[in-house]
């Protein structure tokens, strides 16, 4: 079977990576894909935005099956597209996507299904969320509503701060029109775990657990990124936690989508909160998360594409995952500057020597292809992914790949799989 992965980032070299091992396929597409995918699959210069260009190379290829990865062109409403052309394709509907493309919506579908998430409001009006703020007291949390790549969160420390983020986002200075619309959260503490299953909308199969890095700098210092870094299996995630996960927030939010006439299929994402025992959701996203992705990937034992295929088709009831007992640790490193402005054009050099190491994959995320060269063309460049017999051994391998790769201003943090080895 042929098989497109649509997106560019270190997610989709992942999904390509895995998709090409499959004995079920024989040709597998990138658009736009990287220089990563272009060594597994073939690149297609098409945007994931242009869904009329994606759709028309999907029919005349008569693809089988397409995986979608990035929100964007499942909130822009891909998969209803393809599937009104009689094509397969793996996400959520535009309704579906829902989840993630507005957080309003996500927090108010969360109060309704009684899944336990922070205190909140929502506001378009300045002066409403400043009292808001003024009355709940900092820390508090500032989200833009719609889509802003992971990085429209901003933790105030003071209702100062908090006033500013909002008068930034309302004002269409911060993410544009994501912004345009706020959501301000009561502080939530405890650790973050990234619980994500594949669902048709009726049954769910739960993924291994995860732990994602938000912050740029060490010790969760520094503002938000699209993710610096993830492990798995997250040890916060204990069998007891994992059992809250499913029946207080994913089984009430995936029956609640279908009672709300947006059945989700695909891979649903929740961050979770975990202090004392409980879960808090803190947010869902409706796709692979990005690093969790590559980690998870690598620990994946069994084919991927059949589960895929089951998601596309609307029956998942016989399919399993089964996992390798090893732990995975994928170490992002990302430009200078980032999540703020940052260079390209940067060339990467240690990439075949990282790639010797046995256990070891680097995906690439911000690369391009330069006379040539292998050069940095994004703010999260590489996600150097090791698996090992225990945390602490995939940990050193990500590492001993990591300083293996340099550029001109590269950084990427030092602690990634620390909080794993501390509850071990």
């Amino acid at each position: 079977m042929k098989v497109l992965v649509i997106g560019g980032g270190g997610r989709e070299h992942a999904l390509v990576w895995k998709i090409a091992q499959s004995p079920l396929v024989t040709k597998v597409y990138c658009a736009p894909g990287n220089p990563g995918t272009a060594a597994l699959a073939e690149n297609l210069p098409i945007a994931v935005d242009q869904l009329d260009k994606l759709l028309a190379f999907a029919y005349e290829e008569k693809i089988d099956l397409t995986v979608v990865g990035p929100e964007q062109p499942l909130s822009l409403g891909i998969v209803d597209l393809f599937e009104s052309h009689g094509l397969k394709v793996f996400g959520p509907s535009q309704k579906a996507a829902f989840i993630e493309g507005s957080k309003a919506f996500s927090k108010d579908l969360m109060q309704k299904y009684n899944v336990p998430t922070a205190a909140y409001g929502v506001f378009t009006d300045q002066a409403e969320a400043e009292a808001f703020i003024n009355r709940t007291g900092a820390p508090i949390v500032v989200k833009a509503d719609g889509l802003a790549a992971g990085k429209g969160v901003i933790i105030a420390q003071t209702c100062e701060e908090a006033v500013a983020a909002v008068h930034d986002m309302l004002s269409g200075n911060a993410f544009g029109s994501a912004g345009s619309r706020v959501v301000i959260e009561e502080f939530l503490t405890g650790e973050e775990a990234s619980f994500l299953v594949i669902t048709d909308g009726r049954n769910i199969i739960p993924l291994a657990s995860a732990q994602d890095h938000k912050a740029i700098f060490d010790g969760d210092q520094g503002p938000n990124t699209g993710g610096m870094g993830a492990y798995s299996p997250a040890p916060v995630v204990t069998p007891a936690i994992h059992e809250k996960a499913m029946q207080q927030v994913i089984i009430p939010t995936v029956e609640g989508m279908v009672a709300e006439g947006r059945p989700y299929r695909g891979v649903l994402y929740a961050g979770l909160m975990v202090k004392d025992g409980e879960v808090k959701t803190l947010e869902f996203n409706a796709r692979f998360g990005d690093p969790e992705c590559q980690p998870l990937l690598m620990r994946m034992k069994s084919d991927i594409v059949p589960v895929l295929m089951a998601v596309a088709e609307g029956d998942l009831s016989k399919e399993k995952i089964e996992w390798h007992d090893k732990a995975a640790v994928c170490v992002v490193m990302a430009s200078e500057g980032y999540p703020g402005d940052y260079r390209k054009g940067d060339e990467i050099s240690g990439l075949d020597q990282a790639a010797a190491l046995d256990e070891l994959y680097v995906f690439h995320a911000g690369t391009a292809q330069k006379n040539g060269a292998c050069v940095t063309n994004g703010g999260r460049v590489l996600g150097v992914t090791a698996l090992g017999s225990t945390v602490k051994e995939a940990i050193d391998t990500a590492y001993k790949g990591v300083g293996r790769i340099s550029w001109s201003g590269v950084q990427y943090r030092s602690d990634i799989g620390k909080k794993a080895l501390e509850r071990l």
